[in-house]
């Protein structure tokens, strides 16, 4: 499963700090890493502790950014329940983080932006806001409002982005190039063990196919929207395709001997890169993409390129 990282800069997060500065404000913090999320009530009584420092303790860590909390009906009233965010926080100083190297171009795709598709239901679009269009309609994956989508999945067929060439723009020569997404399987519900096998394709060439195991409901999304109902598609795993010199690579795992020179980078103007479920793939499970303002990601689609210094 994928982990959730806060990089805090203690110049500019000292609140965050303050939040971890307490010995009951960890234990609530490992208690809802370990068990998941729960009320106040149950914290208290799983800690041994006064109800009333419970709910000081998660005011803190609330206004802190550690837990999100959401309003749920209960028998007498409303409770709310408590949701861990991370899984690690690393304390690091602004100008330990490496910007970009000089010899990379980044571009972030927006998940609507796609040129063309064809895509079989059940399949869907949504927004920060809502729901786009029709569900289970494929025609609604044309929608003008498609620009806002941060979630979307579909169950065969494919999306394909048009990036622009800016090595060639620039005349310089491409060593690597890298698409990053968040990604998994797509089934009505959820299940963990739901394996897809998703195909990427770089100017027509197959790159190569990553199985995701599952389709991921155990619980929220650190960027999922409350009204995204909890039985949907939460969150997916981080992935980075790697084309090089030598083959193509999953995460650092070789996927196929494709190689950035079988993509002829150099004589294409564009980069179009081509996310699928094919009709004949042996795990046909589907696929959830996820954007800014859904998933564990708050991403677009990136693609990043690597060039002679």
């Amino acid at each position: 499963m994928s982990r959730n990282f806060l990089v805090v800069d203690p110049e500019e997060d000292i609140e965050v700090l303050k939040g971890l500065a307490s010995p009951i404000r960890v234990k609530v913090l490992k208690l809802l890493h370990v068990e998941g999320a729960m009320n106040g009530n149950d914290i208290a009584e799983k800690l041994s502790l006064p109800q009333s420092t419970v709910s000081t303790n998660i005011q803190i860590l609330e206004s802190a950014g550690l837990i999100r909390t959401e309003t749920q009906k209960a028998r007498k009233g409303n409770q709310k329940i408590c949701h861990s965010m991370f899984d690690e926080v690393m304390v690091m100083f602004k100008e330990d983080i490496r910007p970009l190297a000089a010899n990379t171009i980044e571009v972030a795709m927006p998940l609507g932006l796609y040129t063309s598709c064809d895509v079989s239901a059940p399949c869907g679009l949504c927004s920060g806001e809502g729901i786009i269009g029709l569900l289970d309609v494929p025609d609604t994956f044309l929608d003008p409002d498609r620009m806002k989508a941060g979630l979307l999945w579909f169950t065969r067929g494919y999306l394909e982005y048009q990036f622009p060439n800016n090595a060639k723009l620039s005349q310089h020569r491409v060593v690597a190039a890298e698409f990053s997404m968040e990604l998994s399987s797509e089934v009505p519900g959820t299940s963990a063990d739901w394996p897809s096998d998703i195909t990427l394709s770089v100017n027509g060439t197959e790159i190569g196919t990553w199985m995701s195991p599952g389709d991921f409901g155990d619980k929220r999304g650190v960027y999922t929207p409350d009204w995204w109902k909890l039985k949907g598609s939460q969150y997916g795993k981080l992935k980075s395709f790697r084309v090089t010199t030598d083959g193509s690579y999953v995460d650092g795992m070789k996927i196929s001997p494709v190689s950035l020179s079988d993509l002829d980078l150099s004589n294409h103007h564009s980069i179009r890169l081509r996310i699928a479920v094919k009709p004949d793939a042996k795990h046909p499970g589907g696929i959830n993409i996820f954007g800014r303002g859904f998933g564990n990601y708050d991403q677009d689609i990136i693609m990043r390129l690597q060039t002679e210094r």
